[in-house]
């Protein structure tokens, strides 16, 4: 099956593009299963109700988050009532929503998981801990997919090392965060697709999706100025994962644009 992964979606003139350009990739790509990274959809960031409902209809199965999930206004029940909304599982407490999700893809049954990482992050429960005890979950799944959700590439890579070697279901592991594609997609062991980060999707004249000039004003004056989205042309960067649903095992991993 053909699994297709974008990376984090910035604002909303982003949500929009999707709509208008997602179904038609889809279709000349023969995608079977999608994942977006949701966690700036909301203007500005974060993620409500509006922007998952619209995202959903462009072609998302599944939305996943990060450390900006929480700032959009109606987030908390967004993930309470939909299960195909996930956020970081390794968030300490008593989080809203949950951190994985069983998505019936008719093709197989793909367990998504969601984590955040530790390095230059804020303090989060280990995603290592975390990944191993829904890994070896059994859930009915035939294969599963991580997005981790991480500023170092050392921790992404060590992660998937780790789970790598120890869950041969696990057939799909991206990076999410940094909004900057990395060419380093190759398969580990047991077939598991492997990318650092996946990239963004937002406006092109940008910093990582803000607008340039406030971006560069605020590093050359160090002081506190507010960003906002950018406007302008938007490009969407992703990746496609084809995976032999009988092994779990990733074939072809090829980084794409929309």
């Amino acid at each position: 099956m053909r699994i297709l992964a974008l990376g984090d979606v910035v604002g909303e003139n982003t949500v929009s593009y999707l709509e208008k350009k997602l179904g038609l990739f889809k279709k000349e790509n023969k995608i079977d299963f999608t994942v977006i990274n949701g966690e700036n959809a909301a203007s500005g960031n974060g993620i409500e109700r509006a922007g998952a409902d619209r995202l959903f209809l462009a072609g998302a199965d599944v939305i996943t988050g990060g450390n900006h999930i929480w700032n959009g206004r109606d987030t908390s029940d967004l993930l309470n009532e939909n299960a195909n909304v996930i956020r970081p599982l390794n968030y300490p407490g008593d989080a809203p929503g949950e951190g994985y999700c069983v998505f019936d893809a008719f093709f197989a049954k793909i367990k998504v998981i969601n984590l955040i990482g530790t390095a230059f992050m804020d303090s989060y429960e280990s995603p290592f801990y975390a990944a191993d005890k829904i890994l070896s979950q059994d859930d009915g799944e035939d294969i599963s997919i991580i997005d981790f959700h991480a500023e170092a590439t050392a921790e992404k890579r060590a992660l998937a090392l780790y789970l790598a070697e120890k869950y041969e279901r696990l057939a799909v592991f991206f990076g999410t965060h940094t909004h900057v594609q990395t060419a380093d997609e190759t398969i580990l062991q047991n077939g598991v697709g492997y990318i650092t980060d996946i990239g963004m999707s937002g406006p092109c004249d940008s910093v990582l999706g803000m607008d340039k000039e406030r971006a560069i004003r605020r590093f050359m004056t160090k002081r506190p100025v507010s960003y906002r989205v950018a406007e302008g042309d938007i490009s969407c960067d992703g990746v496609i994962f084809d995976v032999d649903v009988k092994t779990a095992a990733t074939q072809n991993i090829i980084r794409v644009k929309i």
